[in-house]
């Protein structure tokens, strides 16, 4: 049975209040009769105009002539079919009869959670490891036919593998970032090197780009170049009401991560949620008006089937991600270290490509751009896509598979 979209009861509630919010800013305007009065002036500008008439010339307040109750009737009547749209909206998704089908290919190496998955391409052609957020099911990468940057790949010549950190079990538990990247990911890449007999390419997105750039100022000899899809560095871009609600309520965040061991996928999807509190109502009130058979409406449910089938963050890499970067800015300011040894992009001798997301409102793209700036190596190309589009999206095979995987490919 489907969730989402999660947390639905913040979802719903947010809806609920916002409404309460427009009642509360109306019904002052409704009382006041003084025609100089600030809170009844906004309204009767906009109904002068309306009316094609000049306010300081009509001497009448409309709010005199408005019938108050037939008013508030109709705003009642607004406010339902709003709600009843994004409750149509929510019940179509959770009933849609679409499933994935899609199976991603067995393990061909394991650490605890994590698994290297073999997706194809020519046996002797270069290598690239595809690696995703820690937050998200990799299936992102894979997501359908014509979707799939690891399909695009292994079509356009290039061995292919994804590293998969799947769900947080007892071994992972303990972890912090810098095991994620020690004990998983340069193991794997390592592991390809001896499969491959070469230096693989590196690919990460989002989070796991971030990831793979400390894999390159710590071993530069495992790779042989770095594309970082959409990868933050500098936390502290377009995120000061983020870092605000961080600080104040951190006591709060850090005894709920300890009560649950993680950091949980319905609290992190609503720190997603924080940052377009509207988003989820406006999604889901177009989808209830949207013929359920198409494509369209497939391709809808199919990426809120991913979106909702999040990942827990463990504790220690939680409170690293929330508090050492978000909050601190540990990265940017140089103050992000693994083993000891910091992790300085300037140190970054692998041939690096950055890909920005022009659209991207969960990594800013100036966020992205300053680890870009850092490393001497790299080239940056924007793109006029989102986020998720960039993996997802109808035009990422043209705008981020085709020039991402020529790149790769045309490296020495």
């Amino acid at each position: 049975m489907r969730l989402g979209p999660r947390p639905l009861p913040l979802h719903l509630a947010t809806e609920g209040w916002l409404l309460q919010m427009s009642f509360a800013g109306l019904m002052p305007a409704l009382g006041q009769s003084s025609k100089d009065s600030p809170l009844s002036k906004p309204i009767r500008q906009l109904a002068a105009e309306h009316a094609h008439q000049s306010p300081e010339t009509d001497a009448r307040d409309w709010t005199t002539q408005l019938d108050a109750v037939a008013f508030v009737d109709a705003l009642t009547r607004q406010a339902k079919g709003r709600m009843d749209r994004l409750i149509a909206g929510v019940t179509a998704y959770q009933n849609h009869s679409f499933r994935r089908t899609r199976v991603a290919p067995p393990a061909i190496w394991a650490s605890g959670a994590a698994a290297l998955r073999d997706y194809g391409g020519p046996i002797d052609a270069p290598a690239v490891v595809f690696v995703p957020s820690l937050v998200n099911r990799a299936y992102v990468l894979d997501l359908a036919e014509n979707r799939s940057v690891l399909e695009s790949a292994a079509h356009a010549g290039l061995r292919t593998f994804l590293l998969d950190w799947g769900e947080p079990g007892d071994i992972e538990r303990s972890y912090g970032m810098e095991h994620y990247v020690t004990r998983v990911l340069i193991p794997a890449l390592e592991h390809i090197a001896a499969l491959t007999k070469s230096k693989p390419r590196l690919a990460g997105y989002c989070m796991g780009g971030t990831l793979s750039a400390a894999v390159a100022v710590l071993r530069p000899d495992v790779i042989s170049g770095l594309a970082l899809l959409a990868a933050p560095w500098d936390f502290h871009v377009d995120s000061a009401a983020s870092r605000s609600f961080l600080t104040l309520f951190r006591p709060m965040i850090e005894g709920v991560i300890a009560a649950q061991g993680c950091a949980s996928v319905d609290f992190l999807q609503a720190m997603f949620a924080s940052l377009d509190p509207t988003l989820v109502g406006r999604k889901f009130r177009g989808f209830a008006a949207r013929d359920m058979n198409t494509d369209a409406a497939q391709r809808f449910v199919e990426l809120e089937d991913w979106l909702n089938d999040g990942v827990p963050l463990v504790e220690n890499v939680a409170r690293q991600c929330l508090f050492g970067w978000y909050a601190e800015n540990q990265t940017m300011k140089n103050l992000w270290a693994i083993s000891g040894q910091t992790i300085d992009p300037r140190k970054i001798a692998a041939p690096t490509l950055a890909v920005i997301p022009s659209h991207d409102r969960i990594v800013p793209p100036e966020s992205a751009k300053a680890l870009a700036k850092l490393i001497p190596t790299c080239t940056a190309l924007s793109i006029e896509l989102g986020h998720i589009g960039m993996m997802a999206g109808s035009s990422a095979p043209e705008l981020l598979y085709a020039p991402l995987t020529k790149w790769l490919k045309d490296l020495a």
